[in-house]
């Protein structure tokens, strides 16, 4: 089990980004570098290379919508050079409310263009010219611009035709699409326990059509760290988050991170939650996130309690444990667990 961590976004994160190198050196594998409608994940990447020699560097996600299927060939290739070969590109749909609201880009057809642009990255990667007959039309056909387009490759050679491609997915469908397509799985707000229920039978359905050229598929999942006797009310810490995602990441009946606290089996918190929340009572909501969720989507607790939360999510079939260190010392926290894994 590799261990990761994501940048705080934050305020200041080239501060955070400047910690990494400690973490690297305490035994972190992987940083994701998240890019909601904050500074873009690329140039905190690059920054990143620079700074680090061994931690692989993850874009933890880079929306679909947002940039063309050549502009994200072009940053994976980029980013995978400066780093030496350590760049790995989370894709992901995001959301109406960021695509729409902050991009003005239409939310459409997020599978079709997942699935077709994970095509096109590992075809430029190959130093292929793009070509697409989908709903990427490359080069753009005479009826749609010109007809002078031509179909082009990268003028630089990549440094791998492999560089990892991950999905950030919570929906059946999307689900069943990572597992069959892409290199890994990025869930969020992962409860170990209840994975198999919720997602098993379309991760059984992605990797029956799977490549064995790609691999196992690997999944990326974990939560806040806190080590110690007297420290369940580090739990509070998330509270906040997941009564954000929860409760006020979209519209009702438009909400991802609801509909999952409700296949969790959670629908009555679920509904109250978003209640609260969209009414401007985010306290009220955040005291209605259930204790069990919390517990068991983090790894707060004595070094027994969380060596067992370790053991869930490795059980739940996660390759790669995400930790969050809520302490003095992260670099001390990520040396323990990257000891416990090893």
């Amino acid at each position: 089990m590799k261990i990761t961590t994501q940048l705080v976004y934050a305020g200041n994160p080239r501060e955070s980004a400047d910690q990494v190198a400690a973490l690297e050196k305490a035994g972190l594998d992987l940083i994701w570098v998240a890019e909601p409608y904050g500074f873009d994940a690329p140039t905190l990447m690059g920054y990143l290379a620079a700074r680090t020699e061994t931690v692989e560097i993850g874009a933890g996600i880079l929306n679909i919508y947002s940039r063309t299927p050549g502009a994200l060939l072009q940053t994976a290739a980029g980013l995978d050079n400066v780093s030496g070969g350590r760049a790995v590109i989370g894709l992901g749909a995001s959301g109406p409310q960021v695509i729409e609201g902050f991009h003005g880009v239409p939310y459409d057809r997020p599978l079709g263009r997942t699935r077709e642009i994970i095509a096109l990255l590992r075809q430029g990667l190959r130093g292929e010219p793009l070509t697409s007959d989908g709903i990427y039309r490359l080069p753009l056909p005479a009826d749609q611009g010109t007809g002078l387009g031509k179909p082009l490759k990268l003028l630089n050679k990549p440094e791998r035709a492999d560089v990892p491609l991950w999905v950030a997915a919570l929906g059946d469908k999307n689900v069943a699409m990572t597992a069959e397509v892409a290199d890994g799985w990025l869930p969020f707000l992962f409860h170990p326990g209840k994975a198999k229920d919720v997602w098993g039978a379309q991760l059984e359905k992605g990797l029956a059509k799977r490549s064995p050229d790609l691999g196992p598929l690997q999944i990326n999942a974990g939560g806040l760290l806190a080590i110690g006797e007297d420290v369940k009310d580090m739990l509070d810490l998330v509270r906040p988050m997941f009564a954000l995602y929860v409760g006020g990441m979209g519209a009702r009946g438009k909400n991802f991170y609801n509909d999952l606290a409700c296949q969790y089996g959670y629908e009555a918190e679920a509904k109250e939650i978003q209640d609260l929340y969209l009414s401007g009572k985010k306290k009220e909501a955040e005291a209605l996130i259930p204790d069990e969720w919390l517990e068991a989507a983090n790894l707060v607790g004595p070094e027994s309690y969380v060596k067992e939360r370790i053991a869930a999510f490795a059980e739940a079939g996660v390759t790669h444990l995400s930790v969050t260190p809520a302490s003095a010392d992260p670099a001390a926290d990520i040396a323990k667990v990257k000891e416990w894994v090893s």
